[in-house]
């Protein structure tokens, strides 16, 4: 499975921005973590192989949406960040498994063996 990112970039605080995570080969599950410098790898948001559950972290419920389009045997994952802040600067990554053990550790490192190159989000 090939996992590539885009949409990164520098924006202003209460900005938008849309990430986009293309695979390549089958996943079951999919998420995005970040990274901020200094800091551990933090679980953002998840969605199971079909998008109906969606898991969330709790600093950026209600700004983020994660989502799911199949097309041409094709998934891509979004993450659609809104009311961007500062504390949100990190590098972000989409990851994915082939075979996911259920909802609870959606947003677990532990659960994805998959993992893209990043993309840099800025808010300043």
């Amino acid at each position: 499975v090939q996992l590539v990112e885009s949409g990164g970039g520098l924006v202003q605080p209460g900005g938008s921005l849309r990430l986009s995570c293309a695979a390549s080969g089958y996943t079951d599950c999919m998420a995005w973590f970040r990274q901020a410098p200094g800091k551990e790898l933090e679980g953002v948001g998840a969605l199971d192989r079909w998008g109906g559950s969606r898991v969330y972290a709790d600093s950026v419920k209600g700004r983020f949406t994660i989502s799911l389009e199949n097309a041409n045997a094709k998934k891509t994952v979004y993450l659609q960040m809104d009311s961007l802040r500062p504390e949100d600067t990190a590098m972000y990554y989409c990851a994915a498994d082939r075979y996911c053990l259920g909802t609870s550790l959606l947003l677990t490192v532990q659960e994805y063996t998959e993992w893209g190159q990043g993309t840099q989000v800025t808010v300043s």
